[in-house]
């Protein structure tokens, strides 16, 4: 039994194949991005913040398991309150 290929049914197949591999590869702009939170952890605090809205939260001085209290806050109000702290 031989099989013979003809160039354009190859050519037809290849299209069809990268087609095929561009659609179920691609991601849809409805899924999450990876990155939406960043965590960073100083000395026993830990600030947790959400990187697409500026919300975070903050656990200070984790020592114990379950004795943690978490302060919450959002980033561009906390920015707006502060004052600076630049040495004039």
């Amino acid at each position: 039994m031989k099989i013979v290929l003809d160039t354009k049914s190859l050519l037809i197949g290849l299209s069809v194949a990268t087609l095929a591999f561009f659609t179920i590869s691609g991601k849809s702009p409805s899924e999450p991005d990876n990155g939406k939170f960043r965590t960073e952890v100083f000395n026993d605090t830990v600030v947790i913040l959400n990187t697409q809205n500026g919300d975070y939260i903050i656990a200070p001085g984790i020592r114990d398991v379950g004795k943690t209290q978490w302060i919450k806050g959002e980033f561009y109000s906390t920015f707006k309150t502060a004052k600076d702290n630049k040495r004039e």
